[in-house]
């Protein structure tokens, strides 16, 4: 992106700003487009985790997920960073199972889980995590189960396999741009680039879809109704996502990415909000975020769960209160 980042979050440390965060915000309404922007919202980003609803949209609009019996907890870890937890893995295993696939079949790579009871568990009884650890499992069998329907190749994080090819036309379409390319993901798969308000306006879409109108529309209900009811599934205990969404109840759905990209999903105002921190701090990004979402009249800026990702507060290892963030007026000044 361009360098042209605005002042979003400040960290206080007593009298002191000891740190800044600049980044980008684009805030879009299915039917006004682009309401509010901060710094560069023509900037391309890597979407990274954030976007993974939209790389879900195959593997609804294929038949796939109806002909494997996928339920809304599916589809809700198919959009998941989720923490490696038992929760997560056990379903991983079983959703492989019921494909006659295994752990071998994924192709996201080993990760530690970071649930800290599964990973005590792993380190007590001698064991090594595997790929259904990888936050990104859900995602992948998600893509196993396209594969599997479509009657295509193994190695489909190849950036020319179907799955592939499916989610550009997705992204392409629903972004209403041709992606200017894509970085591989932590996860090894594909992460088509866009502009930061063209992916804002994907997700506007999300928030406007209705069941019934069409395929892809019926698909995004699907998704953000999945990722609503099951907010542990989608990232865990002691996430912004999870605990976020379960302030808000079925208000909005959330997803945070890597290198402090963060989207929201609001279908009660038809608006799409993606956001991108200049450094990659997802304490800003989690700010940022819960912010707007207040802002917008779907999470009590005052809940101590929102207090706590807008103002901190920031303690020691003894638990004294040590500073706080602050949100600058750019951010703070908005109101829908």
């Amino acid at each position: 992106m361009k360098m042209n980042a605005e002042r979003l979050v400040e960290v206080w440390r007593g009298d002191f700003c000891e740190s800044v965060h600049h980044g980008h915000v684009a805030v879009w309404h299915a039917d006004a487009g682009l309401i509010w922007g901060l710094g560069d919202v023509a900037g391309m980003v890597l979407p990274r985790s954030s976007s993974k609803m939209v790389q879900a949209l195959p593997l609804i609009e294929s038949g796939a997920a109806d002909a494997y019996g996928l339920t809304e907890a599916h589809l809700a870890l198919a959009c998941a960073s989720h923490q490696g937890a038992a929760v997560h893995t056990e379903m991983v295993t079983r959703w492989l199972a019921d494909l006659n696939l295994s752990e071998s079949d994924l192709r996201c790579g080993v990760q530690w889980p970071n649930d800290l009871p599964a990973r005590d568990d792993l380190i007590c009884t001698h064991c090594g995590p595997d790929q259904r650890h990888n936050n990104c499992s859900g995602k992948h069998s998600g893509f196993l189960t396209l594969t599997k329907h479509l009657k295509a190749g193994p190695e489909y994080i190849d950036p020319d396999h179907p799955i592939q090819r499916a989610i550009k036309s997705a992204w392409e379409d629903v972004t209403d741009a041709a992606t200017p390319g894509y970085g591989i993901d932590g996860c090894s798969a594909p992460n088509f680039a866009s502009s930061l308000s063209g992916f804002a306006r994907a997700l506007a879409m999300f928030a406007a879809a209705q069941d019934g109108v069409d395929a892809r529309q019926s698909a995004m209900v699907r998704l953000r109704n999945a990722m609503m009811a099951h907010p542990h599934l989608v990232a865990g205990e002691g996430r912004a996502c999870t605990k976020l969404m379960r302030v808000m109840g079925n208000r909005a759905a959330i997803k945070t990415g890597a290198e402090a990209v963060f989207a929201a999903i609001i279908p009660e105002h038809r608006i799409g909000v993606a956001l991108k921190i200049a450094d990659g701090s997802t304490r800003a990004s989690e700010a940022v975020i819960t912010q707007i979402l207040g802002a917008l009249g779907v999470i009590d800026p005052a809940d101590p769960v929102a207090q706590s990702y807008t103002h901190g507060p920031i303690r020691n290892w003894r638990a004294v209160e040590t500073g706080h963030y602050r949100l600058t007026e750019a951010v703070t000044r908005w109101r829908p």
